[in-house]
């Protein structure tokens, strides 16, 4: 095979994360090159068998440091950036990662001749009371005076066997007598299947996508807070009873959690403040069809896919009677 005709190349950052691998695998069926840029390099190489020989390859970056997305991006024919935080720790703060890092990635893209997409989330507002949402806003808006043909997707919250959110809860009722309702419980998400996000990207990479817009990513349900840890609760067989938290109390423990140094808060004061926001897809997204249905995807019920990674916290695992609740 002549350098002419290789398949394309994808630069993908954060690729190793939790809808970056997910990414990863989406585009090494579909035979593109692809390049994982990410800050430790040593520890992808679980990456490695998803591809064919030689189709995967890794690079050092760092959105902090410009060079080194500069680097990463040199030759790519399409570059993705899924590099996001939930909270700030040391020197990777929101304004570094999500503003100045998306910024850069870019700036690298329109350099090196790229075409972006650049996975974002609901809640992106410049003028956002939090400072995630705050500095989502603030990328998106630089990414499209950037690279005004770049592709911009807004999921709702992500679930799959690596998410944050109901791996989080589950482990916490192994243990808890009961289950706390953030505000009550009554904010709205929106669950999407991490693999279906992945496909979006995956299309929006093949050129099958309206370049230039921004699509909001939403599973098939809205579902309260207290619907998903009730959910949650069904598929790990087992009874927990509800604790409301108000807002204030909420925010009050978030930050007192994130003082304690080299360990993940189990949450802040900042998405205690995204929390009181339904996090679902807009009637405009809908309407002027941004949507994951009008990509042309039917997303997965989040109590289908639930049940194949949530086993491990029933009594007895996957053997486990149902019905017999803990």
């Amino acid at each position: 095979m002549t350098l002419s005709n290789l398949p394309p190349l994808v630069t993908v950052f954060g690729g190793s994360g939790f809808v970056g691998r997910h990414v990863v695998r989406a585009l090494a069926r579909r035979g593109y090159r692809i390049r994982v840029a990410v800050r430790r390099p040593d520890l992808a190489g679980f990456l490695q068998p998803i591809g064919g020989l030689g189709q995967i390859s890794f690079v050092q970056a760092n959105l902090r440091y410009r060079a080194s997305v500069d680097r990463a991006v040199q030759g790519a024919d399409h570059v993705v950036n899924c590099v996001g935080i939930l909270f700030e720790s040391g020197r990777n703060t929101f304004d570094s990662v999500q503003d100045f890092g998306a910024r850069a990635v870019a700036e690298a893209a329109r350099a090196a001749g790229a075409t972006l997409t650049h996975v974002s989330a609901i809640g992106a507002d410049v003028n956002s009371a939090s400072s995630y949402g705050r500095t989502k806003g603030r990328a998106e808006k630089a990414i499209l005076e950037t690279k005004p043909d770049a592709i911009i997707l807004r999921p709702s919250i992500i679930f799959g066997p690596e998410d944050g959110f109901f791996n989080k809860f589950a482990e916490m009722a192994r243990f808890a007598p009961a289950l706390p309702l953030i505000g009550g419980g009554h904010t709205k998400f929106q669950p999407v299947y991490v693999a279906d996000v992945a496909e979006a990207v995956a299309r929006s990479v093949d050129g099958t996508i309206d370049r230039g817009r921004i699509y909001e990513l939403g599973g098939p349900e809205v579902l309260s807070f207290r619907q998903c840890l009730e959910m949650m609760l069904r598929i790990i067989d087992r009874k927990r009873s509800f604790v409301s938290l108000p807002f204030r109390i909420a925010s009050m423990m978030g930050s007192v959690a994130s003082l304690v140094p080299f360990i993940a808060p189990p949450l802040t004061a900042d998405q205690v403040t995204l929390l009181r926001s339904d996090n679902i897809v807009s009637d405009e997204a809908k309407k002027e069809g941004r949507t994951i249905q009008a990509i042309g995807i039917t997303p997965a019920l989040a109590e289908v896919i639930l049940p194949s990674y949530l086993v491990r916290y029933r009594p007895q695992g996957q053997f486990t009677r149902s019905g017999k609740a803990a």
